[in-house]
């Protein structure tokens, strides 16, 4: 019945091939169908759509048909949409199911108080190990309602922004909420910024009110947020209230302005309504980095956004009702803020707010909190990883990781050892390791080795597969596609996806002329990739991170990984400099494993065999620093913009260097440049 039923159904749609094509069609794949539709119900829906392969052509070839299906079944309206997209890539043009009213706050709290409300939704991992802190979604709720009406009472309305100065805490994701739930703005300005480039972003935002707390823990060290906005607002005229949560036990000074948080809190009503918004209504403000130019705030919307960030938690992690998702960022990026905060509780999950560092109090932390906290899916960057590679194997052994279904990468392509020292002792070998590229721009992961048809391989440091309506494109110096594979080329993005961002804040034009202009027709993600022979996507690195030497093309990602597989090398970071006669040149910075004696000449040599061996004579670096640390911020991202400035010699250029991690490996990296210059020159004398 069911069999006949499905050719009835397609016969009244109007689907003229013969009816024993397509008796035959579900015979041979009637097994497959139900599978698929267990694990996306809406493809029962979808025409000829049987398995992984059918249902991703599906997402890209009807898009229309894919993500309205998705969308109305994901996400709770309070008004329906009437039209899935309008959209221009030539123009910058990106809307979303217009015509619906949601309210995301409801779809990541309200909806599961009906189902759930006693679920653990924030398992907040505070800095010190063995005190965390576990929040219902009951609970969740009626502080976002509570934090909601002192917002309301204190002025902001719809359309205000609010920005968040904080590090990851209960508080933080309950002010992102309230906003969420009255319509405001908020934008999240991670908590290590300095009170210039905080200033920067409250003052693009015109932000009416700040949160923040007191102190901060982290590693066990206190960061004086608080002072930090009294020293912002100096030059933010637009704040008119600073509401103060409190961390610790200390007292800090407050202004005219400031408002204890926990204490208004408390004098609210535990419910609040929720205001419709509409889908294209912006949700949240996220800043890039400021270091290359003033602040660059991508507008992100309400229903696009949160579909995409809920169905790519989903779908690419294979979370499971009931998982405790563990993503170790910091939710001041997009990361926090789609897979700490917005896909997690929009699919009803237990997610975890890590405040601390990997190698607190020692080198085995994350592992402890895997253990103590029975984290299933664990997602943390490359920088991290490549750390604790400095350490002894037993770090991880110790702990028991059991509880471990899914690995994964965020930031930046992982080199080939990370990869298989996270596989093979992390997980045990019996993990799956998930290398996902996508951008702040993005909204979500775009690449990833899953979702993937049943066994399929996963190759290691790839993101191989494009995620469900993504279609990677390759393109030359010209613009042209580039369709074979095995080839290298810029990565484009062919057609819309709900997660992308609309616009920049009050630049437009910056919008499209970053990411539409380059090349007509195509999102430009500013990344290069490689397609393998089996069509799957690697990712370069940054175009700006490409160097030419002698004609030939060089993505630095490419010589680092090559760096990285001798034994002693922890960590690399390779960039371009001007060259006299090849045009360009490479230069290396390595960092040594902990407990590591080598001479540096035996390494040297030994550095330039592999690069030579793996990639060819021509990419062999001019110049191997060794340097203890690297300059990072405290996300873990490498200041590669520090290092450019240090070997071409423009120490007047560096910049606003508040946001690194140590602003002391700075000094140490100028004296080992000037030193090793000198040995060079006085070797050629």
């Amino acid at each position: 019945m069911a069999l006949l039923g499905f050719v009835l159904r397609r016969v009244l749609s109007g689907h003229t091939s013969p009816l024993w094509k397509q008796v035959e069609r579900c015979r041979i794949s009637s097994s497959r169908w139900y599978n698929i539709s267990a694990y996306m119900p809406e493809a029962a829906a979808f025409p000829y759509v049987a398995d992984y392969s059918d249902l991703y052509k599906y997402s890209v070839n009807q898009g229309d048909s894919f993500w309205g299906a998705v969308g109305r079944e994901r996400l709770s309206w309070m008004k329906p949409f009437h039209t899935v997209q309008d959209c221009d890539f030539r123009e910058g043009k990106i809307r979303w199911f217009e015509g619906g009213q949601l309210n995301v706050a409801v779809n990541c709290l309200d909806r599961h108080i009906h189902t759930c409300p006693d679920r653990v939704a924030l398992i907040w991992e505070r800095d010190e190990p063995g005190t965390e802190v576990k929040i219902t979604y009951s609970q969740l709720l009626e502080q976002t309602c509570r934090l909601a009406n002192v917002l309301k009472r204190h002025g902001v309305v719809k359309g205000d922004r609010v920005t968040i100065y904080m590090p990851p805490c209960p508080q933080a994701v309950m002010a992102m909420l309230a906003c969420a739930r009255i319509g405001a703005v908020h934008t999240l300005v991670f908590a290590g910024f300095s009170a210039d480039a905080l200033a920067d972003r409250i003052r693009d935002a015109e932000s009416k009110v700040v949160v923040t707390i007191n102190q901060a823990l982290r590693g066990g060290k206190t960061i004086e947020l608080k002072r930090t906005v009294d020293q912002a607002l100096k030059r933010c005229p637009s704040v008119k209230h600073v509401l103060v949560g409190t961390r610790t036990d200390s007292q800090v000074p407050m202004n005219d302005i400031d408002i204890p948080l926990e204490e208004e809190m408390m004098k609210e009503d535990v419910t609040c309504d929720p205001v419709p918004m509409e889908s294209e209504d912006m949700l949240f403000l996220l800043y890039t980095s400021g270091s290359t130019g003033r602040p660059k705030g991508l507008v992100h919307t309400q229903a696009g956004y949160l579909l995409y960030s809920a169905l790519t938690h989903r779908y690419v992690f294979n979370y499971q009702d009931g998982d405790i998702f563990g993503c170790v960022a910091d939710i001041g990026w997009i990361t926090g803020h789609s897979y700490i905060i917005y896909g997690p509780l929009c699919n009803g999950g237990t997610t975890v707010l890590f405040e601390s560092t990997p190698v607190y109090p020692n080198p085995g932390r994350y592992w402890e909190t895997v253990e103590r906290l029975k984290i299933n899916q664990f997602y943390g960057a490359p920088t991290a990883i490549r750390l604790l590679l400095k350490y002894k194997d037993e770090w991880v052994k110790k702990y028991d990781r059991s509880s471990l279904k899914t690995l994964g990468s965020v930031g930046e392509p992982i080199n080939s050892e990370a990869w298989d020292w996270y596989s093979r002792v992390v997980g045990d070998g019996r993990c799956p390791v998930l290398d996902t590229w996508w951008q702040t721009e993005t909204g979500g992961i775009c690449i990833s080795p899953w979702p993937a048809p049943p066994n399929a391989e996963i190759l290691p440091a790839m993101a191989m597969r494009p995620f469900f309506g993504i279609q990677p494109v390759l393109l030359d110096d010209e613009g042209k596609g580039l369709y074979a594979n095995d080839m290298s080329g810029a990565l484009c993005i062919a057609r819309p996806w709900p997660g992308v961002a609309r616009t920049i804040y009050n630049d437009h034009q910056r919008f499209k002329e970053t990411y539409f202009q380059p090349y007509p027709g195509y999102f430009f993600t500013g990344d290069g990739a490689y397609r393998s022979k089996e069509g799957y996507y690697q990712i370069i690195g940054r175009l700006d991170d490409v160097i030419n030497v002698s004609g030939h093309r060089l993505g630095t990602a490419e010589i680092e990984d090559a760096l990285n597989q001798n034994a002693v090398i922890a960590e690399s970071a390779v960039i371009g400099y001007p060259h006299e006669i090849k045009g360009e040149g490479a230069y290396a910075f390595v960092v040594l494993k902990n407990d590591v004696e080598v001479s540096e000449d035996a390494l040297e040599k030994d550095l330039r065999g592999i690069v030579s061996r793996k990639i060819a004579k021509y990419a062999v670096p001019d110049y191997i620093q060794v340097v203890k640390q690297l300059p990072k911020t405290r996300s873990g991202k490498i200041m590669r913009r520090v290092l450019r400035k240090i070997v071409a010699r423009k120490l007047d250029e560096l910049g606003d260097l508040t946001t690194l991690d140590d602003q002391k490996v700075v000094e140490e990296i100028i004296s080992g440049h000037a030193l090793l210059l000198e040995r060079n020159s006085t070797q050629k004398s």
